[in-house]
């Protein structure tokens, strides 16, 4: 087999890493959130697994790039990490209408994608979790303001709820993204001005500090203790209860957001998906997250344990 075509063979195993990753996600019946026996009001299942399909190009296109960077064919710095965020959110709102599906996935993910590109996999197409993770951080410090105006449009395109709390910056401001350009502000520092009040932009400028050393290692053991469904819902419940949600938090409040999460740690303690006991408690607080509608609706946790997903496939776990 040729060099090409062994990287084309790494790009679509890692795009399929990935995806799986989500299909994983939404199929677990998480509090709150779209699953498999529940949906929202516009929102539903088909909605996340159109999405999930939809990302395989951009995710396959950023893995390859991440391949031309560690052959020393593209610069870092030429990554497009803004562009590919772009890219794969206009692949998923054209793919299906149940609006904004997985945006906070995807910011997550194309890092991922990019640095497993750049990362060692063994023989049994395994990603070295070590150095995936120096990568991720050297792929986000060297983004671009360039990354950041595509970053913003990305955004314009999704239209996510909770947005109206930016200091500065904010992707509501039509000027934002001409100073973005005139004062040369990277993706990683718009990052950093977000960070206290979004946890996606907190795991970006902290090197994925949820996922890589609280969420993963949890995931990991339950995964060898119980079903992958109980798994991932206790995992869930293990990110809430330690993070109140920010997604939660921008339209209904912190407060609302630390009740939530005192809920979920409740449950966790008695058992969480593990027991009966468990299991009633997350009925109950499944029940307080949907009187709104999605105002309550853990958005964060469930994109950050996608995240966690992604590392447990792609350092080989299958169904």
């Amino acid at each position: 087999m040729t060099q090409r075509a062994k990287n084309g063979q790494k790009a679509t195993h890692i795009s399929q890493c990935l995806q799986l990753a989500m299909l994983l996600e939404v199929s677990a019946n998480k509090p709150g959130n779209v699953n498999f026996t529940t949906n929202f009001k516009d929102t539903c299942k088909e909605h996340f697994l159109a999405s999930a399909i939809a990302t395989g190009p951009t995710l396959q296109k950023a893995a390859k790039r991440g391949i031309q960077i560690a052959e020393g064919k593209r610069a870092i710095n030429k990554a497009g990490l803004g562009e590919l965020v772009k890219l794969c959110t206009k692949d998923v709102m054209t793919w299906q209408h149940g609006g904004n599906t997985i945006l906070g996935t995807i910011i997550l993910f194309i890092p991922i994608s990019i640095a497993a590109g750049m990362t060692y996999t063994n023989e049994k197409d395994k990603v070295n979790l070590e150095h995936l993770r120096k990568n991720i951080d050297n792929i986000i410090r060297a983004s671009t303001a360039t990354d950041s105006v595509h970053l913003y449009e990305a955004i314009n395109i999704a239209m996510p709820s909770g947005l109206n709390q930016a200091p500065d910056l904010s992707v509501n401001d039509p000027n934002s993204k001409q100073r973005l350009i005139k004062e040369n502000i990277t993706l990683y520092q718009v990052f950093d001005i977000a960070k206290n009040y979004d946890d996606i932009c907190k795991e970006w400028i902290n090197n994925y500090p949820i996922t890589f050393n609280e969420a993963h290692p949890y995931l990991t053991e339950q995964l060898t203790k119980t079903n992958q469904n109980t798994a991932i819902i206790n995992t869930f419940l293990k990110i809430l209860a330690q993070h109140p949600d920010t997604f939660i938090a921008r339209k209904a409040g912190i407060e609302k957001a630390k009740e939530i999460s005192k809920e979920a740690k409740k449950a966790l303690e008695l058992g969480g998906a593990t027991t009966n006991a468990g299991k009633t408690a997350i009925t109950k607080l499944d029940q307080h997250l949907r009187k709104t509608e999605n105002h309550y609706n853990p958005g964060t946790t469930a994109d950050i344990t996608a995240a966690t997903i992604a590392l447990c496939t792609l350092n080989g776990y299958r169904p």
